[in-house]
């Protein structure tokens, strides 16, 4: 893929992403906007399915919105206000943990910083990029693995892990597309550009994509 066609595959996912369902944790931050909210919904969604997180996110949010509503919840209490979400007895952990750390370190209030954020427990780069760019709509390029998988497959990067694609896609992706990619991309990954068997058949970006990596698809 040549790097000036991004811009055609980027138009292209726009027009497709309107019939699809937008991620959990953007209907999250569309629909409040809260920092703390997108912090949450992000480790409840690790390894979790959008359908799980959203429910989850819901539950723990309709009990505590805030740090110090969050500090007063048990962690029984917590666990099952999150479950079934993944590894739901550690996120229980990173959530009182990280809720306590706000209020004694912050003040309660979520830092607009990416070194920041990554003090934190169970905070990596993906969710503490989807923080600033959904949470306070600062640049970021939250990279998890659809994004990560898919801009390989299209040819726009050839990297091995999820951190080398970040740091290549602050080289090369221009900067008016850096909040919205994750998005773009992890609809067009659960929709049509699955890791196993991809749709390219009928995928709108297949002239500009390379396929690297695809042996099977639809």
């Amino acid at each position: 893929m040549k790097l000036s066609e991004i811009h055609t595959v980027i138009a292209t996912l726009r027009e497709e992403y309107k019939g699809w369902q937008t991620p959990a944790v953007t209907i999250i931050a569309q629909c409040d906007g809260s920092p703390f909210k997108v912090l949450i919904s992000c480790i409840i969604s690790l390894r979790t399915k959008d359908e799980v997180t959203a429910q989850a996110s819901a539950r723990i949010f309709a009990r505590a919105q805030t740090p110090e509503e969050m500090v007063r919840l048990s962690s029984e209490e917590i666990s099952q206000l999150i479950y079934p979400a993944g590894f739901y007895h550690t996120k229980t952990e990173q959530i009182a943990l990280l809720s306590r750390q706000l209020i004694e370190e912050h003040d309660g209030i979520v830092p607009d910083d990416i070194d920041e954020l990554l003090r934190f427990k169970g905070v990596g780069r993906k969710t503490a990029n989807l923080v600033m760019t959904l949470g306070f709509g600062k640049p970021g390029i939250c990279v998890d693995t659809h994004v990560h998988r898919i801009c390989n497959r299209l040819g726009y990067v050839t990297t091995k892990d999820p951190d080398a694609t970040e740091k290549v896609l602050r080289l090369q992706l221009p900067p008016e597309y850096w909040i919205e990619i994750n998005d773009l991309l992890v609809a067009f990954g659960q929709n049509q550009c699955r890791p196993i068997s991809p749709r390219c058949s009928d995928c709108r970006v297949s002239g500009e994509c390379d396929r690297i990596g695809v042996k099977v698809s639809r």
